[in-house]
Order: C-alpha cells, then sequence, then structure tokens
C-alpha cells in the first residue's frame, strides 16, 4: 500500500515536470491537459509559477 503512494506521488512529479517543459515551449494548456492528465487548475498553477519572479 505505502509502495502504491509513493508511486503515485512520483508520477505526479513527472507529470508536472513534463507540464513545465510544454508550458516552457508555448504549448498551449489544453494540449498539456491531454497529454500529461494533469487538470486545468493544476497547469494554470504551475504556469503562474513560472510567472512569478525569481527571489534572489
Amino acid at each position: 500500500m505505502q509502495e502504491s503512494v509513493i508511486y503515485q506521488s512520483i508520477k505526479k512529479d513527472e507529470k508536472r515536470a513534463i507540464a513545465l517543459n510544454f508550458l516552457r515551449r508555448g504549448v498551449e494548456i489544453d494540449i498539456i491537459t491531454f497529454s500529461t492528465g494533469l487538470s486545468i487548475d493544476e497547469v494554470q498553477q504551475l504556469q503562474q509559477q513560472l510567472n512569478e519572479p525569481t527571489q534572489s
């Protein structure tokens, strides 16, 4: 059971990483949601993270 939770977490992290790469390349959100299985809200949150100025 614990392995399943860990596995699902890893898969979700991979999907987010793929979505971030798509966003960086200017891919449309609907294509990203279709390709990754992430929700529109999740992809929009990732997009906001990319648009936030980095603090140094």
